[in-house]
């Protein structure tokens, strides 16, 4: 079994536009606290099967967009191995992290799937190989692929730094409103758009995350949080002091001792 764990954003700032994408500057942090759990369960299946108390079509489901993009980049022989692999073990997935909450935690449960078949099936891909991979599928992946604890996150996602600082405690508020990433962004553009200096914004880069928890403001912090209120008003019920507000939400967090 391995866990699959959450992120928050501690700023996410948005410092330019590429096509329909944006690129942002911001910190991610893994929360320890919280994750979705992962295994291969041995059986007989006629396809790829994932066994989950989530409650979304096969289709739909990030691990099996994973599938059919490593099938699409392995060498024929290897493509035959996971296929082989995948009719006598399914996945099974135990989803703990809420969807559509700002916390990663679909982009976390490729990320690990994609580790535990490369290492169960000994298929030598590596860091960039499996960052290839899922290129396509979500832009937070490559963090979780990297597995720091905490990270600056710049690009579209895939240029990945690691921050070095102690492992901090991370304490999560998810109201019961789904925020849609697309949704969001889409609202930002439309309706809030300002496209931050960078040269304005490095020097949070350099900082400690406590110390940039204990001075930032929510507005300032992250430039999804206003379109994300617009979008979905019922948010305003759940902002509380000393808290921030992760990635497209709808989840709030603070920094404990």
């Amino acid at each position: 079994m391995k866990k699959s764990y959450a992120k928050v954003n501690l700023f996410l700032k948005i410092v330019g536009v590429s096509g329909n994408y944006h690129e942002i500057f911001s910190r991610f942090i893994k929360v320890k606290n919280l994750y979705d759990k992962l295994c291969f369960k041995n059986g007989n299946y006629q396809d790829f099967t994932i066994e989950t108390n989530l409650n979304i079509s096969l289709k739909q489901n990030i691990i099996f967009k994973t599938y059919l993009e490593l099938l699409k980049f392995l060498y024929p022989k290897d493509r035959e191995i996971v296929k082989k692999f995948f009719k006598a073990n399914s996945v099974v997935l135990e989803k703990n992290i809420p969807l559509m909450a700002g916390l990663g935690g679909g982009s976390s449960n490729s990320a690990t799937f994609l580790k535990m078949v490369n290492q169960e099936l000994k298929l030598n891909l590596s860091l960039n190989d499996m960052v290839k991979i899922t290129k396509n599928i979500g832009s937070d992946i490559p963090f979780f692929l990297y597995d720091f604890n905490s990270a600056n996150v710049s690009g579209l996602g895939e240029i990945i730094q690691e921050f070095s600082e102690d492992e901090l405690n991370i304490q999560t508020l998810t109201p019961p409103i789904n925020c849609s990433t697309p949704k969001v962004y889409s609202e930002f553009r439309n309706h809030f758009f300002k496209i931050s200096n960078l040269k304005d914004i490095e020097y949070l880069g350099k900082l400690k995350s406590k110390e940039i928890f204990k001075n930032i403001s929510i507005d300032f912090a992250n430039d999804l949080f206003k379109p994300a209120l617009n979008l979905c008003p019922d948010l305003t019920n759940f902002v509380k002091k000393n808290y921030l507000f992760s990635g497209s939400g709808s989840s709030f967090f603070k920094i404990t001792e």
